[in-house]
């Protein structure tokens, strides 16, 4: 047991070495880890911002105008004035999300009960904004109306005082979610492209003939490439929540550190060896990286890290159990969003255990029979 140990870390340490002389990981590891989770965390919100907004004002009253008025940054850029005859052009060409029309006598048909018709267009493709946008303009429009009859904000159309409470991320923002989400992400990513890369790499570089007439086992080998690659991930995944989520988007973390990155430690051990095995079916990074991408669009899109698993169909929640990105996911969020302690996370960490042993075996048996093969 101590030579299978001194074993593993000295073929640890050639893996680090080999790593460290291979510039284009090196530089992936820094992207991916920083700028990446920047520019996805600033740049793809799913709140509504600066949305386009035009209007066709047939009445040109005082209650339009208020209402117009109230149409304000940075949910919304201001309203331009469009004539009725422009709205499907402008809205065929995308220069507005959202359209407003009014029609003739608006404010004297409000005043008098009438009930007139609002008509609120809206570009469907820009899916977040529509959705979102669109409830925040009948807000308003709402709220504007009530105010203008009334002449106050009081609304008599709720019997109740329904008063909303919104933890964990109180201002809705969505940088809190997707900076912390990327990473999770990024951990997948990096641990099967890293590890199927070393074993590529042997081949490639015919190193794999070295190994095969050394004194060493395919267990040994195989769990060397997983310590190695998994420190850098694990390391890289800590200095991301450190200096670009928490100190450069000030995202606040709400749970322990220490105990997701234990986490993060019995996840790898079963994204890694899905690696290795991806690797054992090909023979170059070429083929491994096309092999790769269809089993990372899954495992990132359907865990939970992208869509709620509550909007997926159940046969499809019932499959995406046996990925362990999902419990990854469901296990960081409580931690790093909710606070949650061991005693709330811990059937996640025996579903990844025990998922991480499987693919571990899966793949050491394709490996020996992979070093067989090539001996």
């Amino acid at each position: 047991m101590r030579q299978w140990l001194t074993n593993v870390f000295r073929l640890g340490l050639k893996e680090l070495s080999s790593l460290r002389a291979d510039p284009v990981l090196i530089v992936l590891i820094v992207y991916v880890f920083s700028f990446a989770v920047y520019s996805v965390a600033t740049g793809a919100k799913l709140e509504v911002a600066n949305a386009s907004v035009a209007y066709v004002d047939q009445d040109r009253s005082a209650l339009t105008g208020h209402i117009l008025g109230a149409i304000l940054p940075p949910e919304f850029n201001p309203p331009q004035e469009i004539a009725a005859d422009e709205i499907k052009s402008v809205m065929d060409s995308g220069r507005f999300v959202f359209v407003l029309s009014f029609p003739p006598s608006f404010e004297a048909d409000v005043l008098n009960g009438h009930k007139p018709e609002v008509q609120l267009n809206v570009d469907a493709t820009a899916k977040a904004q529509a959705g979102n946008g669109s409830v925040f303009l009948q807000q308003i429009v709402r709220a504007e109306i009530t105010r203008f009859v009334s002449g106050d904000d009081t609304s008599t159309t709720l019997p109740i005082d329904l008063v909303v409470r919104t933890n964990f991320n109180p201002n809705l923002n969505s940088v809190w979610f997707s900076s912390v989400m990327q990473i999770i992400n990024n951990i997948t990513i990096l641990s099967i492209l890293l590890t199927g890369a070393a074993l590529i790499r042997e081949r490639e570089h015919g190193t794999i003939e070295h190994l095969l007439v050394m004194p060493v086992t395919p267990s040994e080998i195989m769990v060397a490439k997983i310590w190695a690659n998994g420190l850098v991930i694990v390391i890289a995944a800590i200095l991301s929540l450190w200096i670009v989520v928490q100190t450069v988007l000030a995202v606040p973390i709400a749970g322990s550190i220490t105990l997701f990155v234990s986490g993060a430690v019995l996840y790898l051990v079963s994204v890694t060896g899905l690696g290795i095995l991806l690797a054992t079916f090909t023979t170059s990074m070429p083929q491994f990286g096309l092999l790769s991408l269809p089993v990372l669009v899954i495992m990132n899109l359907l865990s939970g890290s992208t869509t709620p698993m509550e909007s997926m169909p159940v046969w499809l929640q019932n499959i995406m159990q046996l990925a362990p990105s999902t419990h990854f996911v469901a296990f960081s969020q409580a931690i790093l969003y909710r606070g949650a302690g061991l005693d709330i996370v811990w059937p996640d960490l025996v579903v990844m255990v025990a998922l991480g042993a499987i693919f571990f075996l899966v793949a050491l048996r394709r490996f020996r029979v992979t070093m067989a093969t090539a001996h």
